[in-house]
């Protein structure tokens, strides 16, 4: 019987984790992305011309690339988003969309940790000084972020774990999200106030959302007037969810003291991202979630959950259970 064909966009699938692509091709056949980054809409169209499964990870899936595919039943997005897939166009064609959702949240909340130590303290600006062979010691006097108020803005797995990490430091940790989590509240002592509030009484703001039509541009030029000037705001989510001209007029200037982004509009942005031009900025290429711990655990549960579907199981963790349904 011949097996049926993956393929492989994702450029870390399992390249810290070689048993899961032992797992899947104890099932399937494999094929993987040669080219080292993520595959444009050309390439994608010839390859989901006779593939049965897709692990993406960035790649954009739209609506055309959905319907191109002649015998593609399953798509397992590489990660805990998939707002790069077109949902509805996979339940329209009944193709299962699989994702690995909390596998990546102590990566995250680590680095949102070490993104808020880095301003507060100047670290980057500091390493880049020496390397220049300098010795500016007074040049980087920063603050204690004891005693100073975060706000999260989302409280879901990271956003929970970024809070309990908060605590660690004696900060006063304020809260925004859809649902208020009481139970959350009791457990680590932090508060829920409205977006507004958080915004005007925070000293880090950092972002913990999907990317949804709701959270699509939430941060912009009223929510940037809101803010201390003395506030800094991190987004490791994603980058649509904050307006990126109105942060780049803010940080110039200088309604906001600074800011550290890992997520973009556009990836890999631009060499004229104005953003990239600002020192008051930490710029890094999208890699909060990227540790050998985290994308072991994400590999694992793209895995398995391929291997059930192909053994004729439920997946576990199904972003768009709709397609069940239709399927029944």
């Amino acid at each position: 019987m011949t097996k049926p064909k993956i393929y492989i966009t994702s450029r870390s699938f399992g390249q810290h984790c070689k048993e899961a692509i032992e797992l899947i091709e104890s099932v399937a056949e494999v094929e993987r992305n040669p080219y080292g980054r993520a595959l444009n809409e050309r390439e994608l169209l010839k390859v989901v011309e006779d593939v049965e499964g897709l692990i993406v990870g960035g790649d954009k899936i739209d609506r055309k690339i959905i319907e191109h595919s002649k015998k593609l039943k399953i798509i397992a997005r590489h990660g805990i988003g998939v707002d790069n897939i077109d949902l509805k166009a996979a339940i329209d064609k009944s193709i299962i969309v699989t994702f690995a959702p909390h596998v990546n949240a102590d990566s995250v909340a680590d680095f949102t940790m070490g993104l808020i130590l880095t301003l507060a303290r100047h670290i980057h600006q500091a390493h880049i000084s020496m390397s220049q062979g300098k010795w500016e010691s007074t040049k980087f006097i920063g603050f204690e972020i004891c005693g100073k108020t975060i706000g999260i803005i989302g409280l879901g797995e990271i956003g929970y774990k970024v809070a309990k990490r908060a605590g660690g430091f004696d900060m006063r940790v304020l809260y925004w999200s859809r649902r208020r989590k009481t139970n959350i509240e009791e457990e680590l002592g932090i508060q829920y106030v409205s977006f507004e509030t958080l915004l005007k009484e925070s000293d880090f703001i950092t972002a913990h959302m999907a990317l949804t039509d709701e959270t699509h541009g939430m941060i912009g030029e009223k929510e940037f007037d809101l803010m201390k000037k003395t506030a800094y705001l991190i987004n490791t989510a994603r980058g649509p969810i904050v307006e990126e001209k109105a942060l780049y007029e803010a940080l110039k200037d200088g309604k906001i003291a600074g800011a550290a982004v890992d997520v973009y509009l556009k990836e890999p942005p631009g060499s004229d991202n104005p953003l990239l031009k600002l020192d008051n900025v930490v710029k890094t290429p999208h890699i909060a979630a990227y540790t050998i711990e985290a994308i072991r655990r994400m590999d694992m549960v793209n895995a398995e959950d391929i291997v059930r579907f192909f053994k004729g199981q439920k997946p576990i963790y199904i972003a768009n259970p709709e397609t069940l349904q239709k399927n029944r």
